[in-house]
């Protein structure tokens, strides 16, 4: 049966843990016992993005989806602490929180650099890791700000951040502006996807409905480029499953060199699919997870 098309209604247990002062909420779909398999969204996404992958794995592994800071139904980081290395000290928590020595990462886009980021630091804990669309800036872009240069970029984060705070939020007047936002955002989703993803995806303020990440957590620090990422990709001793759609923005690692950095992967190429991989080709995603994992 098609995961979209799934009739399995069983919904996660909302547990929350605390991280440097932050209470941090995440989904548990059950069965304890299982191997342990973490799936990290992106920035500005939520943990019930990974819905359709959870139910048709949840059989097999003990999943569990973390809304990062400042993400979901997490807590905001009040001075703005979004930097991978903060996310990927809160995983280490949450880790830690659940008692398991070893387990399995997906991670996409953001959550992606999150996973490389654990994965690289214990290496002895990480069976397998996941990565969809999750590289980041293409050597290309990476360039073109190593040209711009720290001071240059610094300024730009600074005037960024400056900008966030004075503006007002984002608001929705319903719930179907959401919705269609959603959808223009990614043509691929379907209606079903798109109400669900925006459903779980906002909050009701008195003024109407807005998203429930900060804003701010879209706003990069050049710090978090700086770093030599390529010193992770080697370091990590599990093997990788690297996932690129044709029509991403990002490109494909196996054909700009980026893949070569790790010591044990396989690239599998996703036909008409964009960043959001798991929600373009889902039924064709969950597959190639399987018989990775």
């Amino acid at each position: 049966m098609s995961a979209m098309a799934a009739s399995d209604e069983h919904q996660p247990v909302s547990r929350v843990f605390t991280s440097q002062g932050l209470d941090l909420h995440y989904l548990d779909w059950g069965n304890d016992g299982a191997p342990l398999l973490l799936l990290l969204h992106g920035s500005r996404d939520h943990a019930r993005s990974w819905d359709w992958t959870a139910r048709a794995l949840r059989h097999q592994w003990h999943v569990i989806a973390p809304d990062l800071r400042g993400h979901g139904d997490s807590d905001w980081s009040g001075d703005g602490a979004y930097l991978t290395v903060f996310h990927a000290l809160d995983i280490a928590v949450l880790i830690e929180t659940l008692g398991q020595r070893q387990l399995c990462i997906v991670g996409h886009s953001f959550g992606g650099g999150v996973a490389i980021r654990y994965a690289a630091i214990f290496p002895e804990r990480v069976r397998k890791l996941v990565l969809v669309d999750g590289l980041g800036p293409s050597p290309q872009v990476q360039a073109s700000w190593d040209r711009q240069g720290p001071v240059r970029r610094t300024r730009e984060w600074i005037d960024n951040r400056l900008a966030v705070g004075a503006r007002a939020q984002r608001r929705f007047a319903t719930l179907e502006e959401a919705v269609a936002r959603k959808a223009e955002a990614n043509r691929h989703l379907s209606e079903e996807q798109a109400r669900h993803l925006a459903v779980h995806g906002v909050r009701r303020h008195a003024d109407g409905f807005g998203w429930k990440y900060d804003p701010r957590v879209f706003i990069f620090a050049p710090d978090d480029f700086a770093l030599d990422s390529t010193a992770f990709w080697r370091a990590i001793a599990a093997p990788v499953l690297l996932c690129h759609g044709t029509e991403s923005w990002s490109t494909n690692a196996e054909e700009d060199g980026r893949a070569a950095h790790f010591r044990d992967r396989r690239t599998v190429v996703f036909e008409n699919a964009g960043h959001w991989i798991h929600h373009d080709r889902c039924d064709a995603f969950i597959a190639a997870l399987r018989d990775f994992l």
